[in-house]
């Protein structure tokens, strides 16, 4: 594999499919242009983020995988940009199971692979797990024409054993999916505590284990329920290369594109100086499964 570029397409969306999927094929098709490669959108890119309240009439938002509009859309424009792309979803596997998911399409418009969130947050607005079933496809790497990527999706990147069990099937990036941001409520100090955070924790992931690690989330003031507080999600859509280091950012509050190059040959070198692979101890690890110590 050679180098190659990325690019995260941070941005605002609503709640309605055509304008969303619109505006996200615009901005694929610049990104391609400008000469990337593998493009990511955000999470739940065809709605505004429903999940601020439990409702059973947001399930009309989902989609089945291989013959929805996100396939049948995203799928085209792959083959016809040459480009890989990241297409976060909502999913409906059967009535009563649905899940939040991503496609990865390959420059020749087949599907590369696919992934469904494993970890399902549940808080004020974020009722996640009204809607979704937890993930059941594991931790994954997908090859593209490009290169081979990881796919995480929000509430998965707080979590280090999924960094690392992707990390261990032999990816160049992890690419994260989100929408993340603050409540009204807790802006200032305590919302850019919450996102520095955030920032924090995947420059971590991209750190422990060498690679490089892609973030993209949505931007602006979402509330759809009168009894939400709404959300505003920050932006900040960033790419961190392995050894932590901010290569590319995006801005808290605007629409816009982040392109980053993946260079392999620094993901070797750094790997080959802090060899954190060669010295786990992985015969002292049995108690990770356990819910808690004894």
């Amino acid at each position: 594999m050679s180098n190659y570029k990325i690019a995260l397409v941070q941005l605002n969306l609503d709640g309605n499919r055509e304008t969303n999927t619109a505006k996200c094929v615009e901005y694929i098709t610049e990104a391609a242009r400008k000469g990337a490669n593998v493009i990511c959108l955000p999470e739940l890119y065809s709605s505004f983020y429903f999940c601020q309240s439990e409702s059973i009439d947001y399930f009309d938002f989902a989609e089945d995988a291989e013959n929805g509009p996100s396939y049948q859309t995203f799928s085209k424009l792959s083959a016809d940009l040459g480009c890989s792309l990241v297409i976060p979803f909502f999913e409906k596997r059967s009535t009563s199971i649905y899940h939040n998911s991503a496609m990865v399409f390959d420059a020749d418009g087949s599907m590369a692979g696919f992934y469904r969130k494993m970890h399902i947050p549940d808080d004020p607005c974020f009722y996640e797990k009204f809607y979704f079933t937890p993930g059941d496809l594991g931790y994954k790497a997908h090859n593209t024409k490009f290169g081979r990527i990881g796919v995480l999706i929000c509430w998965d990147q707080w979590f280090p054993e999924a960094a690392r069990l992707t990390a261990m099937q032999g990816p160049d990036v992890l690419f994260y999916p989100t929408a993340v941001g603050w409540l009204p409520s807790e802006e200032g100090e305590d919302g850019n505590r919450q996102r520095d955070s955030w920032i924090a924790v995947q420059r971590g992931h991209a750190v422990a284990n060498g690679i490089f690690v892609a973030a993209v989330n949505r931007v602006g003031f979402e509330k759809h329920e009168e009894h939400s507080e709404g959300i505003c999600f920050w932006g900040s859509s960033f790419v961190a290369g392995p050894q932590g280091e901010i290569i590319a950012q995006a801005s808290l509050d605007k629409e816009e594109i982040v392109y980053a190059d993946i260079d392999l040959n620094q993901m070797e070198t750094v790997r080959r100086i802090w060899p954190y692979f060669r010295d786990r101890r992985v015969d002292s690890y049995g108690g990770i499964t356990q819910r808690w110590g004894n």
